[in-house]
Parts: C-alpha cells; sequence; structure tokens
C-alpha cells in the first residue's frame, strides 16, 4: 500500500515524523481526508482532531489551529500546538475547561471572550481525543 510522510511541526518541537497511509483533518471549509498523490493544498486548521492510519493502526492527535500543507507524497501540519492522545493531562485539560467557562460566564467587561471561547475549544478537543 503507498504511503504519504506526515510530520506534524509546534513551535517547541516536531511531534511526529512518519510514513502514513492516511491523515483526516478538519480545516476551514470542512473535513479533509488525505491520501497518497493527494492534490496540492495549503488550508488553515480548525481546532480540531488529527486521525492518522498506519498499517491498519490509528492514532489520534488533538492539534490546536495552524495550518496543512499537502503535497503529493508529503503532509505537514504546522500547529500552534500537537499532542498524541496517551500525552495528554484530562486533569489538567478539564480545568482549563472549567476555567474557560467561568471567564465565559463572567459578566465583567474585561474578559476577552473570543480568548476564552479559544481555550474551550482547546480544552474540550483534548479531552475528546484522550477518550478516544
Amino acid at each position: 500500500m503507498s504511503t504519504l510522510l506526515l510530520e506534524i511541526v509546534t513551535p517547541e518541537r516536531k511531534v511526529y515524523a512518519q510514513e502514513v497511509n492516511m491523515v483526516s483533518v478538519k480545516g476551514a471549509d470542512g473535513e479533509l481526508g488525505i491520501l497518497p498523490n493527494h492534490i496540492p493544498l495549503v488550508t488553515p486548521l480548525r481546532i480540531a482532531p488529527v486521525i492518522v492510519k498506519k498499517d491498519g493502526a490509528t492514532e489520534t492527535f488533538a492539534v490546536s489551529g495552524g495550518f496543512i500543507e499537502i503535497r503529493k507524497d508529503k503532509v505537514v501540519i504546522l500547529a500552534e500546538s500537537a499532542e498524541l492522545a496517551a500525552e495528554i493531562d484530562v486533569a489538567r485539560a478539564e480545568a482549563a475547561k472549567k476555567r474557560a467557562e467561568e471567564r465565559m460566564n463572567a459578566k465583567a467587561d474585561n474578559v476577552d471572550f473570543k480568548r476564552a471561547e479559544l481555550s474551550l475549544q482547546r480544552a474540550i478537543n483534548r479531552i475528546n481525543v484522550n477518550g478516544k
């Protein structure tokens, strides 16, 4: 079966670099299933899971936004943050979710609602990915 190289890179480190059979992401315009020889494309990513299929096994990453560049034989995900499901600290994610919900429910004028909403999305994504 043909493969493509997947690299997931954050500002801190290269999180993943392996040959895979398929990558599934949520781009700005919807979900993308990427197989070898995909048409070249660059698009922003949503805060959502990235699902990787390799030799019959599935790995899931919690990715917090960024961009994906797709080439015929290579996919590069440049993400703000990315964690493998097994690496996620669920207690920390639950605490972040609670803090974001409290900020969003506060009636104070100094609350940055958009920032709180993005924090909530990231926390929910991490919790959901760990639960799969």
